[in-house]
């Protein structure tokens, strides 16, 4: 059971939030002034904490302060009334999770309360998983999908098979590749990448093999290749699904024996490298155009990167991870997401992957104009209209009152939403009865609070 410290000087407040906590299943303790919720919350260390702004003596700005300087890390929300607005938000500046108007709503109330209890929860896997992972690697992520992966980089690590890492651009095949070779007994040897997306077709087997002096126009020194510069170590093809069929018959050939010549010399080197190849494109169809040996000489060990958008909660702990280490980086203050924006993000289709939400991250830092990221701070995002939709199988309908149903179930759930989830709200924006509402949401089993 969650505990609520309630911190207000107006009695009246303290016994109708307690009535509503209490009966939502909550424990929760309350104090009159300021020093006794201080005393309360160093006793007890409550879940959450709900602190009134203008009380005799210690106020709630002075209260705030203390509880930080006690570490008493129970979330803030912060109650003020019409005229206090500005000290409130000053509030949520030095710490506090979030801050509600005076009267309180009773369903915005719970949302907040809901929201707030589950950011601290998310807070403290996320501390968890850090401390687990040990920042050994950058591939952040809690879900299924990347426990598959992390396990996949435990096994295949310590041996000298090749290995092919497939999936959509952005979805962090190099860090795999990086994980692979940094766990490796090729550590202190080379890691080197090959962009081959981005060498011109007559120049990838000089880039690759290297070349002698005078063997092309052009030629004027002797040149080192991919394959030397990895000997001992690793060495990276990605997009090697770009590469020109000439090119794939030569790296076939280095690939199974280990030895190659330079474009214009006449010796035969021999190296020790191990290969790992990355491609967004599905090499296995002889419609890929892609050489089918060399696919096969390839997919000795395979590992299929998940998308954002199948990585189940790690939305979450990505923004969060972006914004302490880019932050770090650019040497400002880190943002703080609302639940609000998260929840948002968290419904976004990301065609861009991961890439994509660290850009995103980065913009947020440098432009956001306040400490907590709102939704009004996201930017239009290209990939909107992929998003998750809710109404999926709205035209499966059987019959048209089982449209009139299930769109009028989708609408209603959509203007929830919108309105975060608060009922009074959205009544008003829709023009309708609260109650008359109310009974609509018992009636479709509509969420009442933003999806976990």
């Amino acid at each position: 059971m969650k505990t609520v410290l309630i911190v207000d000087d107006d009695l009246a407040i303290r016994e109708v939030v307690t009535q509503i906590l209490r009966y939502e299943g909550y424990d929760v303790l309350d104090a009159g002034t300021g020093a006794e919720g201080l005393a309360l919350a160093e006793k007890h260390h409550p879940d959450a904490i709900m602190l009134d702004v203008k009380m005799p003596g210690m106020d709630g700005f002075e209260v705030l302060q203390r509880l930080r300087a006690a570490s008493i890390g129970a979330p803030v929300i912060v109650i003020s009334g019409h005229g206090n607005i500005e000290t409130a938000v000053a509030a949520v500046r030095q710490g506090a999770y979030d801050f509600m108007e005076k009267p309180l709503d009773r369903s915005r109330l719970l949302v907040t309360l809901t929201n707030c209890l589950a950011h601290q929860e998310a807070v403290a896997d996320r501390r968890l998983l850090q401390t687990q992972v040990g920042r050994r690697s950058t591939l952040v992520g809690g879900s299924r999908a990347m426990q598959v992966v992390r396990e996949f980089i435990d096994k295949v690590a310590p041996s000298d098979a090749t290995v092919l890492i497939t999936g959509e651009n952005g979805t962090g095949k190099e860090l795999v590749v990086s994980a692979i070779h940094r766990a490796s007994a090729r550590r202190e040897r080379p890691l080197v990448e090959v962009n081959c997306a981005a060498i011109p077709r007559d120049l990838v087997e000089s880039e690759l093999f290297g070349h002698e002096k005078g063997s092309f126009t052009g030629a004027d020194r002797q040149r080192t290749g991919r394959f030397e510069q990895a000997d001992g170590g690793t060495l990276f093809l990605d997009e090697i699904g770009d590469m020109g069929e000439e090119a794939q018959a030569k790296v076939l050939k280095a690939v199974e024996e280990s030895r190659f010549q330079r474009v214009g010399g006449a010796e035969t080197r021999r190296v020790d490298v191990r290969i790992v190849a990355a491609t967004n494109r599905d090499l296995s169809s002889p419609q890929s155009g892609f050489r089918q040996d060399l696919f096969y000489r390839l997919n000795v060990l395979a590992i299929h990167l998940p998308p954002l958008r199948e990585r189940e909660g790690d939305v979450a702990l990505l923004l969060d991870w972006f914004m302490a280490d880019l932050a770090a980086k650019l040497k400002v203050r880190p943002r703080r997401f609302a639940p609000e924006t998260v929840a948002i993000l968290q419904e976004y289709a990301w065609p861009g992957n991961v890439r994509e939400l660290r850009n995103l991250v980065e913009r947020l830092l440098i432009l956001a104009p306040e400490e907590i990221v709102r939704p009004i701070d996201l930017p239009p995002m290209s990939g909107a209209a992929q998003s998750r939709p809710e109404n999926a199988s709205l035209f499966a309908s059987n019959d048209f009152q089982d449209f009139k149903t299930r769109s009028e179930s989708a609408f209603l759930q959509l203007k929830l939403k919108e309105n975060l989830y608060n009922v009074s709200r959205t009544a008003d924006v829709l023009g309708m009865q609260r109650s008359n509402l109310y009974k609509k949401i018992t009636k479709y089993g509509l969420r009442t609070q933003p999806a976990e």
